[in-house]
């Protein structure tokens, strides 16, 4: 059972284009595991590779710190990402496997077009929500119409735009506080 205690289920931070949402998310998850939570799921971290235009995107699993690259490498002259599906999917086998634990929060990076399009990690989430694990998800903006029917009522929204850009002060809106370290007597 979580250490967490959120008014819904899920908690998704919605933001617009340009917010650097990896970087804030991955600030959450080390708040959290400082305040002494286990966690499971992925933050995202975005590799440049030399040479070309995009960069690398990989998820590194919260429960085991294993990193999961899951963009394609299209060459030096392409100019969008294309998901590399069957690490998305091995992924996504090592948070699940990391919810046998019973950790106190999910954090999935995004719902993205391939959630959007009723995959990606769709089914993690609802392992999850199965288990009474509190998911915590980001969610851009032009997704959000998707998100809304996925999510529906088990959601609590939080426009990004409402929060500063620093996770413990997220943290403290969304409610997920990190809890009292107990100091032992020193008698």
């Amino acid at each position: 059972m979580s250490h967490l205690s959120p008014p819904t289920p899920i908690t998704a931070v919605v933001y617009s284009e340009g917010w650097k949402i990896d970087t804030l998310m991955r600030g959450i998850a080390e708040q959290l595991v400082a305040g002494g939570h286990a966690l499971a799921g992925f933050v995202q971290i975005n590799q440049p590779r030399p040479g070309r235009s995009r960069c690398d995107m990989i998820l590194q699993e919260l429960s085991s710190g294993e990193r999961v690259g899951i963009s394609q490498d299209r060459g030096e002259h392409a100019r969008g990402c294309m998901l590399d599906v069957d690490e998305l999917l091995r992924a996504g086998a090592l948070a699940m496997q990391a919810l046998e634990a019973g950790p106190d929060l999910l954090i999935i990076n995004k719902f993205g077009k391939t959630e959007c399009e009723g995959g990606g990690f769709r089914a993690l989430i609802a392992e999850a929500l199965v288990r009474d694990i509190p998911v915590l998800i980001a969610v851009p903006r032009a997704n959000i119409e998707e998100w809304l029917v996925f999510a529906g009522n088990l959601a609590t929204n939080h426009p990004i735009e409402t929060m500063a850009d620093d996770p413990s002060v997220v943290c403290k809106v969304i409610g997920f506080h990190a809890p009292v370290r107990q100091v032992a007597n020193a008698n």
